[in-house]
């Protein structure tokens, strides 16, 4: 793309202090936006004379998009992604690898791990399994320290795992609860606890949890030990966000509405996905891949300046404050094709 330069950002700091020949301009743009220089030979002239000049180098022939690296680029990092044998996990999964990042499969199942690596080795990224119950702290423990041992680091810590079994309030046994309690909340204190060494030591890091809208902004019956997990990871994650800000260790989470996972599918039938569709602002449920990519923009450079944060990724599902005013607005508004 001829008349677009590729400069570091001191040259083109350099540059925007310096006025255009024809006197009408203040300041220069990073893509030189002078009406009478911003195309073809004209401005890589003005350009060429300017960081002549002043002694820069840049390649006229360089569009921005080549010259810069890819937004939520992870090459050369590696990333842990809990409960990733499927479903929202195996997205965040390959979403990171496409990225660049070597991901840790760590799951319950092997099996189903398995065929996560698989399909990311397949696709040419970088992964290895790692069967974990992160029910246990000494099964977190055990998981970082073997990443660690095989990468030689680890940068990006993600909780994804969970557990979501239905008990009315009345019926809910202590062994639910402590099983809830133990691999939705507990285990994003010992994710968090066994990277703290590791990320000190390389000068930062992200931790990531997969919380939910189920909890800290709407409710559902026979949720009630599930919603406090979530609850309590919110809590979580604005706590560790203050004690490790000053660190380069940014915490942050998302809160995930209705995704179309294998899981959803067994619970489901076609018509009753639909009738939850409906009811969704945006028409549709959402993905595990719309998961991993909000995550990937949390975990990379471009996110340094935001931590104790959670993003809710619903389709906007948990805005409208009566379904039936939403049904009669859709029923009267045009349809759109799009």
């Amino acid at each position: 793309m001829p008349g677009y330069v590729a400069l570091d950002a001191t040259s083109r700091s350099a540059l925007r202090a310096v006025t255009c020949r024809h006197g009408q301009c203040n300041a220069l743009s990073d893509s030189l936006s002078c009406s009478q220089y911003s195309r073809g030979d004209k401005a890589a002239s003005f350009l060429g004379l300017i960081a002549g000049h002043l002694g820069i180098k840049y390649d006229p022939d360089s569009s921005f998009a080549e010259s810069r690296k890819m937004l939520g680029d992870l090459t050369g990092k590696v990333a842990i992604v809990t409960g990733s044998g499927q479903g929202i996990g195996e997205g965040i999964a390959k979403v990171f690898a496409r990225a660049g990042a070597a991901v840790v499969v760590a799951t319950r199942t092997a099996s189903n791990g398995q065929e996560t690596v698989d399909d990311i080795l397949d696709a040419g990224g970088e992964a290895t399994l790692i069967q974990c119950d992160v029910g246990h702290r000494d099964a977190v423990e055990g998981l970082v320290a073997t990443t660690v041992e095989r990468y030689e680091r680890v940068d990006i810590g993600i909780h994804n795992a969970g557990i979501y079994a239905m008990h009315a309030v009345e019926d809910l046994s202590d062994e639910v609860l402590d099983e809830t309690l133990a691999v939705n909340l507990k285990a994003a204190f010992w994710l968090t606890q066994a990277c703290l060494p590791h990320f000190r030591q390389q000068g930062g890091g992200r931790l990531i949890f997969t919380s939910s809208v189920t909890g800290p902004r709407v409710a559902m019956p026979k949720t009630s030990h599930y919603a406090m997990s979530k609850g309590g990871m919110n809590a979580f994650i604005r706590t560790a966000a203050l004690e490790f800000a000053r660190e380069n260790i940014t915490v942050n989470g998302v809160e995930p509405g209705y995704i179309m996972t294998q899981a959803m599918k067994a619970l489901a039938s076609d018509e009753e996905v639909e009738a939850i569709a409906s009811c969704i602002p945006k028409g549709n449920l959402g993905t595990s891949e719309d998961i991993g990519n909000t995550m990937l923009f949390l975990a990379s450079d471009e996110a340094a300046y935001i931590t104790g944060q959670t993003v809710v990724v619903d389709g906007a599902s948990t805005l409208p404050e009566s379904q039936v005013v939403m049904d009669g607005f859709y029923d009267s508004a045009p349809s759109s094709s799009t």
